[in-house]
């Protein structure tokens, strides 16, 4: 049993590793599609998107929840708020990429936790320790010194942050699967990209045939390309603790942002090199915030259990056990929040 847990686990792992690594290398795509417009491709993405879902979920003949769905109107309210917030982010980041500033995104899913947490201050009325109010802080002052690197507030990486925290407090609230929820969102996008493709090509605009089959297959992969890493996410999400993939996480921002300097050759004048360390420090502040309160939940939980075994069961140790498992679920949910969207295992990368 132990053999086939370590084998789970390592599974688990590697598909994490897939997850964020695929989404951490995906600048290196969006380029292959010019000389398409980042709208075209946004609107390709949409609708091969839920072609490729699609194919799935009949696959796995996973169908009963579109039913449920469809019969719960404020279920359907958020899934339609998280697929426009969701169109928004997919193409500033396009966008972003294909016009130089790789970097810069990259920073958003760094601050994105930050973001998140913010949130959760402001509209849930969460109380936060005194490292996390620290983490913030510090964060606040890394957007003041980028503000002044850039000669402009960082509004790529802001909108960024904000639209994918928000898409996490939206996924929160729907709790449905990753894939069934990728195939929501698209069901929602599918007809005004597809209206808005149509269009294109009556104008005369449109790529998707006047460049050839191969920009027209590139064109139907950001199906895949979407797909694909959800799929892994989702196979990690079972099988490895939240706060393993709340560290997986941080290797998309990471990849995205060498590819940056390395890559795509941008730009890193000292003042943008200091905006990033402030980052980097909020984010370890955080993570080192989150695991310490892991072991603390942990510790609490072993301490509640032998107690029951020396003295029995009680209303009192039963107790204890309840807050120490609750401490450690949210220290756990803490960590994968401190990389990525609240909204796990339902919420993917969006990069």
């Amino acid at each position: 049993m132990a053999g086939k847990s370590r084998g789970e686990q390592r599974i688990g792992l590697l598909n994490g590793f897939a997850a964020y690594g695929m989404w951490g290398l995906v600048p290196l795509f969006w380029p292959l599609l010019k000389p398409a417009g980042a709208v075209e491709i946004l609107a390709h993405r949409m609708v091969w998107s839920l072609g490729v879902v699609g194919v799935l979920l009949l696959v796995m003949r996973r169908w009963a929840w579109a039913g449920e769905l469809l019969r719960q109107p404020r279920k359907l309210a958020l899934i339609t708020v998280a697929a426009a917030v969701i169109t928004v982010n997919w193409g500033v980041y396009i966008w972003a990429v294909n016009s130089g500033h790789v970097v810069e995104a990259s920073l958003g899913y760094f601050i994105n936790p930050l973001v998140t947490i913010a949130m959760g201050v402001l509209l849930l009325k969460e109380r936060l320790r005194p490292v996390q109010w620290t983490a913030v802080g510090v964060g606040a002052a890394a957007v003041l010194v980028l503000t002044i690197g850039y000669g402009r507030p960082p509004w790529i990486s802001l909108c960024l942050a904000f639209s994918f925290a928000t898409y996490g407090l939206v996924k929160k609230k729907v709790n449905l699967g990753g894939l069934e929820s990728l195939a929501a969102e698209t069901a929602i996008q599918f007809l005004p990209a597809l209206a808005y493709l149509v269009w294109l090509g009556s104008r005369g605009d449109a790529t998707f045939a006047a460049q050839g089959a191969g920009h027209g297959a590139l064109l139907a992969a950001t199906g895949v390309v979407t797909a694909i890493p959800l799929i892994c996410f989702g196979a990690a999400a079972i099988r490895v603790p939240l706060s393993t993939l709340g560290l997986l996480q941080y290797m998309a921002p990471v990849f995205q942002f060498l590819l940056g300097i390395f890559y795509f050759h941008e730009a890193m004048p000292a003042e943008r090199w200091a905006g990033f360390a402030l980052v980097w420090l909020a984010l370890s502040l955080l993570t080192f915030d989150a695991l310490r309160n892991a072991r603390r939940g942990a510790r609490a939980l072993r301490e509640s259990a032998l107690a029951t075994e020396v003295t029995g069961p009680s209303a009192e140790v039963t107790a204890v056990a309840a807050v120490a498992a609750g401490t450690a679920t949210e220290a756990a949910g803490v960590a994968a929040g401190a990389v990525g969207s609240a909204g796990r295992p339902g919420s993917r990368g969006t990069s």
